[in-house]
This record gives C-alpha cells, sequence and structure tokens, in this order.
C-alpha cells in the first residue's frame, strides 16, 4: 500500500473512532438517570491502548474529567493486569487522586476484545450527585465526610455484577435508585462501544488497534512539538487571588517553554486548607494543560501525544498537590480558575493571542430539603438536586466574551423544567445582567441573575461553592473588570460565598454570578462605532470631531 493510501486509510479509521467514543458519550447520555449526565453533559468517554494511552475521546464532555482520565487508566492496569481481563469485566473507582479529583466523580473501565484477544480499554468519567457524607459543598474537613470511597475493585467479572458492591454503595447514598442506575448506566455504554469497535476492526481487517494507536499518537505528538516550537522561549510568571472559604487564596504559577516543551510550575501558591476545596494534581494538570492547548495547540486532537509535551508541577501540601486525607469535594472552585491563572502567563509571552480572565468556576447550585408530604415514600424523606449556571467569560482576542457560558468546564445548563421535575423547587427567575461584564475594547461577556425556592414554600439548605463574590475578574490593558458574584436572599440579607446555609421558610435564594473581564481601552470601542456610523452617513462630521476627535 502506497504511503498516501496508508495514511488516507489511517485518518478514515481515526475518524471512525471519534464516531465510536462519541457514540459511547450519547449512549450514557440517554441511559443515565441523573441530570449532571443525562442533561448536562458532566462526563467524559474515550478509548485507551493496551499502555493506557488516551487514543480519542468524545467531543462531549468536560476537560477536567477526560484530562484525568488519561492519566488515571494506568492505575486500573496496574491494579488488574491485561492478561487477567476477559470480555465483560468492568472496573470502577472514584478515588480522588486516581482519576478525576472528588468522590462524585466515578470511573468505570471496561476491556475491549476482538476475536477473542485483547486490543484496548473503554473509559467514562462521570459526575454522581449523590455519593453520600456531606455531600459535594466544602464543608468537610476530611476526605472520610465527603462521601463513600470506592477503591479500585471488580464491577463486573464476565458480565456478571458484583452485587455485593453496589449493594454497599446503594447503602451509603441518599438517593440508591439513582446512584444504581448511573453506575449500570456507565457499563452500557462501554458495552456499546466495545461491540462498535469489534464491528469497524472486523470490517477493516484489522487485527488490532496499535499500528492505528501509534499513528494518532505520533501524529499529534509532532503537531504539538511544532506549534510549541513557534513561540518564544523563557519564563513569565503571573497570580490570581481568589476567595477561598474563609479567607482569601493565592495561586502562582511560572510558565516556561523550553524547546517542544511547555511546563507550568506552581511553586508559591498557598498551602492546602481544612475545607473542600483542595486539588488533586491530576485534576491540577487536567485545567492546566487545557488552558494551554486552548491558546497553543487548539486544532490537535485530545489524545496522549497532545498531552505529552505539557508538564504540571505543584508543591506537596499546596493546595494544588494535597494529599490524604485532606478534602477536595468541592475542588472545582479552586481547579476552574487555573486556566485564568495560565492565561496570565501567555498574555506575556503572546500578547494578543490569549482570553482575558472570566467568572470561570461553574456555579453548582447543589440543594436540599424535605419533600412536601404527598410526595414522601417515608415520613422525612429528603430530595438533593443539582443544577448548573455559568457567569460571563473574559474577552477574547478581537471578540466580546460570552455570556452565560461555562468557561473552562464546558457543561450545558440544565433545562429548567427538567431541575423543576427532579425536585419539589421552583427557578423563579433565570437572565442575564445588563451590564455585568466588564468594558473595554472588547468587552466580557454577562452573568446572570438566578432566583430558586421551594415549591411550598418551607425552608431549603443550599451547599454553596461559588467563587468570585469578593474577587472579581480583572481586566486587561484597559479593559473593566467584570462584575463581582452575589449570594443573598430575596429579602436582601447577604449569604456566604461557601458552606451549608439554610434558606428560611418563605424565602428565595438570589444568585447573581459573575460577569467577564474587558480588554483594551473602552473608549476604542466608541471611537469605532461612531467612525462607522461616520461612514454609514447616521452622524456629522463635526458630531464626530467634536465628540471624539474622528475626522
Amino acid at each position: 500500500m502506497s504511503q498516501a493510501l496508508s495514511e488516507l486509510r489511517s485518518q478514515v479509521i481515526w475518524t471512525r473512532l471519534i464516531a465510536i467514543v462519541e457514540e459511547q458519550a450519547q449512549t450514557l447520555m440517554r441511559t443515565a438517570f441523573s441530570t449532571t449526565v443525562r442533561d448536562a453533559g458532566d462526563l467524559s468517554a474515550a478509548l485507551f491502548d493496551l499502555e493506557g494511552r488516551l487514543i480519542a475521546e468524545a467531543v462531549t464532555g468536560t476537560p477536567g474529567h477526560v484530562n484525568s482520565m488519561a492519566a488515571g487508566v494506568r492505575h486500573f492496569i496496574d491494579r488488574f493486569p491485561l492478561a487477567t481481563m476477559q470480555a465483560g469485566d468492568h472496573f470502577i473507582t472514584n478515588d480522588p487522586w486516581l482519576t478525576a479529583g472528588h468522590l462524585h466523580d466515578v470511573t468505570v473501565v471496561s476491556p475491549a476484545f476482538h476475536g477473542g484477544r485483547l486490543v484496548g480499554l473503554f473509559g467514562v468519567c462521570c459526575h454522581q450527585v449523590d455519593i453520600g457524607g456531606l455531600g459535594q459543598g466544602p464543608d468537610g474537613r476530611s476526605i472520610y465526610e465527603e462521601g463513600i470511597q470506592i477503591p479500585l475493585m471488580k464491577l463486573a467479572s464476565a458480565g456478571e455484577l458484583n452485587e455485593p458492591l453496589l449493594e454497599i454503595i446503594c447503602q451509603n447514598v441518599r438517593t440508591p435508585l439513582q446512584v444504581r442506575g448511573d453506575i449500570l448506566s456507565y457499563v452500557t455504554s462501554n458495552n456499546a462501544a466495545v461491540r462498535r469497535l469489534s464491528a469497524m476492526l472486523g470490517e477493516f481487517a484489522m487485527a488490532d488497534l496499535q499500528g492505528v494507536a501509534d499513528y494518532i499518537v505520533d501524529q499529534s505528538l509532532a503537531a504539538s512539538r511544532t506549534e510549541i516550537a513557534r513561540l518564544p522561549q523563557g519564563s513569565w510568571s503571573s497570580s490570581l487571588t481568589i476567595d477561598g472559604y474563609d479567607r482569601p487564596v493565592t495561586l502562582r504559577a511560572t510558565l516556561t517553554i523550553d524547546g517542544e516543551k511547555v511546563l507550568v510550575d506552581y511553586a508559591g501558591s498557598d498551602p492546602c486548607l481544612p475545607r473542600g476545596i483542595n486539588v488533586v494534581l491530576n485534576y491540577c494538570r487536567a485545567y492546566t494543560v487545557f488552558a494551554l492547548r486552548c491558546v497553543i495547540s487548539p486544532d490537535v486532537p485530545n489524545n496522549a501525544g497532545a498531552l505529552a509535551p505539557f508538564e504540571v508541577t505543584a508543591p506537596e501540601g499546596s493546595i494544588l498537590n494535597v494529599q490524604r486525607p485532606w478534602p477536595v469535594a468541592a475542588r472545582h472552585i479552586v481547579g476552574q480558575m487555573l486556566p485564568d491563572l495560565v492565561f496570565g502567563c501567555l498574555s506575556q509571552a503572546i500578547p494578543g493571542r490569549v482570553p482575558v480572565e472570566g467568572s470561570s468556576c461553574l456555579w453548582s447550585v447543589q440543594l436540599r430539603g424535605r419533600l412536601p408530604a404527598e410526595q414522601q415514600g417515608q415520613p422525612g424523606e429528603l430530595f438533593d438536586t443539582i443544577f448548573f449556571n455559568s457567569g460571563g467569560s473574559g474577552a477574547r482576542p478581537g471578540q466580546d466574551g460570552l455570556s452565560g457560558t461555562a468557561f473552562p468546564s464546558g457543561v450545558r445548563a440544565m433545562p429548567v423544567e427538567v431541575t423543576e421535575h427532579g425536585a419539589p423547587i421552583v427557578i423563579w427567575r433565570k437572565e442575564l445582567l445588563p451590564d455585568s461584564g466588564g468594558v473595554g475594547a472588547q468587552r466580557g461577556g454577562l452573568g446572570q441573575r438566578v432566583e430558586v425556592a421551594m415549591r411550598d414554600g418551607s425552608p431549603f439548605e443550599v451547599l454553596a461553592m461559588f467563587e468570585r463574590v469578593d474577587h472579581p475578574a480583572r481586566g486587561r490593558d484597559g479593559g473593566g473588570d467584570g462584575s463581582a458574584g452575589v449570594v443573598r436572599l430575596a429579602s436582601g440579607s447577604e449569604m456566604r460565598g461557601k458552606g451549608r446555609q439554610e434558606i428560611p421558610a418563605g424565602e428565595r435564594l438570589v444568585l447573581d454570578v459573575p460577569g467577564g473581564a474587558g480588554q483594551g481601552d473602552p473608549l476604542a470601542r466608541e471611537r469605532e462605532a461612531v467612525a462607522a456610523d461616520l461612514a454609514e452617513g447616521f452622524i456629522s462630521a463635526e458630531a464626530a470631531r467634536a465628540t471624539y476627535g474622528i475626522e
């Protein structure tokens, strides 16, 4: 076969692999019980080779999940050697230090066989609303308070589910039916992907994936190194102060571009805290590399080759490399701020190519209360629900920021009707906030206002995990800051941005989700608009000259 035909064939196979993992993700969304997966896409789905290298990922999903899983699958192989795997096996864990950073993210990995031969591994990592313990809020003081820990274990052997394990999990959560249904949906989606891969290999008369895997990784590695080599060489530093739990937290980064690799070192960042906003290194790496690739190599497919040139380090014991048994439940509060910190370094190295700071941290609204009497299966039965909200992203090179957009997490907002159907709440208001984006030649995106209460007016709790209440997104090059977030009652009483709190009977919880920051001189934008109006004849030359000095 000629070189051209060989490469063409590899490209066709590559697109088929992407289709397979996307079907894996869509199957997961169609069979999951949790709205976080079913409606928001808070998940990842991917194919790995027998070395545990990420080969292809679904478009649907989040960088925190897939980039963490990219490093986590090797732990499964170490625990369960390839030679011992058989068709119908499934493996599970929610260990924060091995996968996606907190107990609420459950990872299931399944071997893929073709013609009786092990050819690859499929993995999914999904957000589980209920994992027992205190829940996703930041109140926990150790990992032991935050929920049930599932070590690397067999979920199924040759197609037979590990029912004792499922019983233990379900006994330790508030919504056992939902949790069991979600875990079975992970198995279902992996099984679907295994079948599709075997069919593809048969169609192309391939015995295994290894040759294609090497091709994909090598091509992506070479393309990434080429993009890095075009960048200026040197080191740049930046810092970012955020709200923290009960006092501000400062994060520091030094970015070094050295030949064909990029290193980000978080030395100097604040130490870990006895509250659940700490970040494990795996999750720290996931969002750091995502930020780098957004700017440096956005067109290179995300796989082991694309990730390899980027290195991330953080001191043990810092808030970005916490060790057991420190709490981590709300690690996204800090982890999703890392792209803004990385962009602060990159804006010095390659000015004009980097977005400005945005709201960044997803405003996840987790609520708890008691079901109305007519809905209770048992007296005093509780409900636990969550829905996602996003503020404005920062101004982009040559463009305004996006309003109400989940960057960097990438999750969708659940439909209000779905959220209200699943819990006895009413979302009275969900609207963009005028003028909440920072001014500038390019404006920041708008935040939004969300107002929620119990349907029957009874009290309820919020597990508050909100950022940029005290430290809004900062403008760049003369641009204005984004608006700060606000957490309050409808009556006007302010609430804390972090921690479990009660909303009294008859009250509503009101959230003003922050706006993104602007870039550049705001007057430049007005001058540009006036010049355009002058060219179209909408205003006179005298008015343009008198107001802005435009001839």
